[in-house]
């Protein structure tokens, strides 16, 4: 049993972060993955053709037998003709269940083949389905490029359906309470090794992304009004005028009755289509649409219900997919056997078969019995789907990464430091991992160094890393130890002619957003509140600029935000009211002859003090741009 420790204020701690389970090397596991799935793939297409080529043949042969049979009136040739038939129909069966199994194959060949590209950051090959829109002034998104191409959501992103997309987005743009926190880390680490339904899941949600339709207009309807409720007797006259119609239609053509009385209730028939019909086809024919996706949402809820866990988060998701003792995927199947008597306006019997039996009527009385019973519970099905997506997305990227680890998320905490902290975007080979602490309230990290060093890179590793803890994800660093924390950044300004917005106001309206969240953040308590300014103010001459960032940032101190500054002002270091609270780091280059000239290169290492060298004259000439001087 975990127990929790009190803090000095009485609050209560979330339980440590969880390890994160270790296996295989993750490009061997899904190269072998890939690897044999692909070879059961192909295996399976041989397969599956030969069929295709054995139920043409025994069909034709069928179909000859039987026509010799009757030509010649002999049942010789019929009863193997018949025999034939009834083997055609069991080979269609059995080429269906082959084709079900190489789809299968080929899903879990694609989805460790993308599993390969993320390890690579191969990001022109992996799947970018939903481009999200972000507001620019959301306090980090934009700077930490959380959406769009080789972005955060893309290196996460392995999940598919429209609502585990969403849950993810919403994730990455607010963070979780620390409790919350704690319990996704638990339930990502449970589900780490569970490679096996990890893998189930993202078929089926495949399968849904697949289907191109979105469950809003389910939800719409499920959640609405039952449009019939208010129709009640014209409703009882569509349930009553068919079967007497039809009665006494066969009894006149039985020859029971003279007359054919069966005509007023036709009348009826019609105009109850009339005043109904339209409404009730659109209403039918909409869910009808929704039929596929339905499908793989039923499979995707026994999946989770059926699942192994053991952890808060997951177990509630269970628990809400099994409200009112019957599990939500018997439930949403029964919806979808309704959808599919849906009879399409297209088909030839489409109006004598309404105005006989008024079908969409009666098609749609069922689903509002169905909507009046289930309707309320559709939304918490699907936020459970999308919550148990979203985990395994995260899981994916655990397994993906071994040597990452989960923060620790302490609400009494007041400094952030982290060990061997890198950026998640960049791949492993490429990054360079350096300790850094933020805090506690009243100081800040001031980085310097020169052009290309790394400052911004630095800058953003921390803010993506602090993103992912919010998330309850794991981070790109040996250990992170936090407080819950409310992030602003400004790191990329821009002007805008459409708003008739320079690039200098651009900016001061960033800073002016971000020091006003640092007054609201640090007055209400909740988090600390935590900055990553890169190079601002760069719109104005030295004077004014120096002057500006020295307010700016004392005043930043003195709210007791926490945060980090990259620039090239090195005149900030001696900044009387800024002194005390500046704890200095830098990044700098070596630059050595080469065979072509002075060449300068990066080690990207993170030193103590401040940087004591420049170097854009020497980029200036390493690029040919070496002008003679004034």
């Amino acid at each position: 049993m975990t127990t929790r420790n009190a803090t000095p204020t009485g609050r209560v701690e979330p339980p440590r972060p969880p390890a994160i389970p270790r296996g295989l090397p993750p490009e061997a596991v899904y190269r072998e993955r890939h690897d044999r799935f692909a070879a059961e793939r192909d295996q399976l297409t041989v397969r599956w053709e030969r069929v295709s080529n054995l139920r043409l043949l025994v069909f034709v042969v069928a179909i000859a037998f039987l026509i010799w049979g009757f030509w010649t009136r002999s049942f010789l040739p019929i009863a193997p003709g018949a025999a034939l038939l009834g083997g055609f129909i069991v080979l269609v069966g059995w080429h269906g269940a082959l084709g079900v199994a190489r789809a299968r194959a080929s899903d879990l060949t694609r989805i460790n083949e993308e599993a390969l590209k993320r390890l690579a950051r191969v990001w022109a090959d992996l799947p970018l389905r939903q481009p999200f829109t972000v507001d620019p002034t959301h306090p980090y998104a934009v700077d930490l490029d959380i959406f769009g191409h080789a972005s955060l959501f893309h290196l996460i992103a392995s999940l598919r359906t429209p609502v585990g997309e969403r849950t993810l987005a919403r994730w990455l743009l607010a963070p979780a309470a620390p409790e919350v926190v704690a319990n996704r880390q638990r339930a990502v680490a449970e589900l780490v090794p569970l490679l096996e339904l990890r893998d189930e899941i993202a078929i089926f949600s495949r399968r849904v992304a697949d289907s191109r339709l979105d469950p809003e207009p389910v939800l719409a309807w499920a959640e609405g009004e039952p449009w019939l409720r208010e129709r009640r007797p014209l409703v009882w006259i569509a349930r009553v005028s068919p079967p007497i119609l039809g009665m006494l239609l066969v009894a006149q053509i039985a020859g029971l009755i003279p007359y054919p009385l069966w005509l007023p209730f036709l009348a009826v028939n019609v105009i109850v289509c009339f005043m109904l019909g339209s409404r009730a086809y659109r209403t039918v024919s909409r869910l009808w649409e929704q039929e596929g996706a339905l499908r793989q949402y039923a499979v995707l809820c026994e999946l989770v219900v059926s699942g192994p866990f053991q952890s808060r988060a997951l177990t509630r998701m269970q628990a809400d997919l099994n409200s009112q003792g019957e599990p939500a995927h018997q439930r949403i199947r029964r919806l979808r056997a309704l959808t599919s008597f849906t009879i399409p306006r297209s088909a030839v019997l489409y109006w004598p078969i309404q105005l006989v039996t008024l079908w969409d009527v009666q098609v749609m009385a069922a689903l509002e019995s169905w909507q009046m019973r289930d309707g309320g519970s559709v939304r918490t099905w699907l936020a459970a789907v999308g919550e148990v997506e979203a985990l395994c997305a995260l899981a994916a990227l655990a397994q993906d990464n071994p040597s990452w680890t989960f923060p620790d998320v302490r609400a009494a905490e007041r400094v952030i430091s982290g060990r061997a902290l890198g950026h998640p975007l960049l791949p492993p080979a490429a990054r360079v991992d350096n300790d850094c602490e933020l805090g506690p309230p009243g100081t800040v990290l001031l980085v310097t160094g020169s052009n290309m060093s790394g400052k911004s890179t630095l800058l953003r590793a921390i803010g993506v890393n602090l993103v992912l803890a919010g998330t309850g994800a794991p981070i790109c660093a040996d250990a992170l130890i936090m407080p819950p924390v409310e992030l602003w950044t400004s790191m990329r300004v821009q002007d805008s002619l459409a708003q008739g917005v320079s690039f200098f106001m651009a900016e001061l309206q960033r800073l002016k957003a971000v020091v006003d969240a640092a007054r609201r953040g640090t007055a209400a308590g909740e988090r600390t509140f935590c900055y990553l300014l890169d190079e601002i103010l760069q719109g104005t001459n030295t004077f004014e600029r120096q002057i500006a960032a020295r307010r700016i940032l004392a005043h930043l101190v003195d709210v007791g935000a926490i945060g980090a500054v990259s620039t090239h002002d090195l005149t900030l270091a001696d900044a009387s009211e800024l002194n005390a609270a500046l704890r200095l780091v830098h990044f700098t280059e070596t630059i050595a002859a080469g065979p072509r000239g002075p060449e300068m290169t990066f080690d990207y290492a993170l030193r103590p003090d401040l940087a004591t060298s420049s170097n854009a004259l020497r980029l200036m000439e390493i690029v040919g741009l070496d002008l003679p001087g004034t």
